[in-house]
């Protein structure tokens, strides 16, 4: 238990609502293959996707800004990033 309750919506419309908030969707190509996973406290950057050199990519500072408990956001994209056989390498950028 994650402390959220499972999402009531479906792919397309969580691209929606990423769309309609400012974001893009980007697609994943090919295996996963991430070595490490980025922890971005820069506020309003994000990394852009390389297939070349995969990486988890978890942007922090979203939380905050959508009035996210930081915690469980942290939490939770650790889980998923375990749950999908990541690596258990972690950098964090910060301003």
């Amino acid at each position: 238990d994650m402390g959220y309750s499972r999402p009531e919506f479906d792919a397309d419309q969580g691209a929606s609502a990423v769309k309609e908030a400012g974001g893009t969707i980007e697609m994943h190509h090919g295996s996963h293959n991430e070595q490490v996973v980025y922890i971005n406290l820069v506020g309003g950057m994000t990394l852009e996707p390389n297939e070349d050199d995969q990486r988890f990519i978890v942007d922090g500072w979203a939380a905050a800004k959508f009035g996210l408990d930081i915690p469980k956001f942290f939490i939770a994209a650790a889980a998923t990033v375990e749950m999908l056989g990541g690596p258990k390498n972690a950098k964090i950028i910060v301003p």
